[in-house]
């Protein structure tokens, strides 16, 4: 136990005995194991808590080389964005261009300058039977 032979222990015990004596030996005995497991204990919080840091430093590396990884990617597609990738273009672009050219008609009655109406009368012969 923390590299002491039996004998060291032995030593400390006949000295706790002689400065303490018998009765209060047992009591501190008893404080001195409920510190030693204390101190245990915030030693082990201590260093799961390290060990929880040094995981979110790791995740938050790997994070940031995703990232990067990403960024760069996009900077790629970035390049290939108006090369005809997509077919939208290539739609807009012919309706655009079908609306700056004015449609061609063909006419089919020779155009009037002076626009009449005429009233047409229609024309009943009536028999009449008597």
């Amino acid at each position: 136990m923390f590299g002491m032979g039996f004998t060291e222990i032995l030593l400390i015990i006949v000295i706790g005995i002689l400065f303490l004596g018998p009765d209060k030996l047992p009591e501190m005995m008893v404080k001195v194991a409920k510190f030693i497991k204390s101190a245990k204990k915030a030693i082990g919080d201590a260093k799961g808590a390290i060990d929880e840091e040094m995981k979110i430093a790791e995740l938050k590396e790997e994070a940031m080389s995703y990232k990067k990884q990403l960024d760069e990617a996009t900077d790629e597609l970035k390049g290939f964005k108006n090369v005809g990738i997509n077919p939208m273009d290539d739609i807009t672009e012919a309706i655009n261009s079908s609306l700056d050219t004015p449609p061609t008609t063909k006419q089919i009655e020779p155009k009037q300058d002076k626009v009449t109406f005429e009233k047409k009368s229609k024309n009943i012969d009536k028999e009449v039977n008597v």
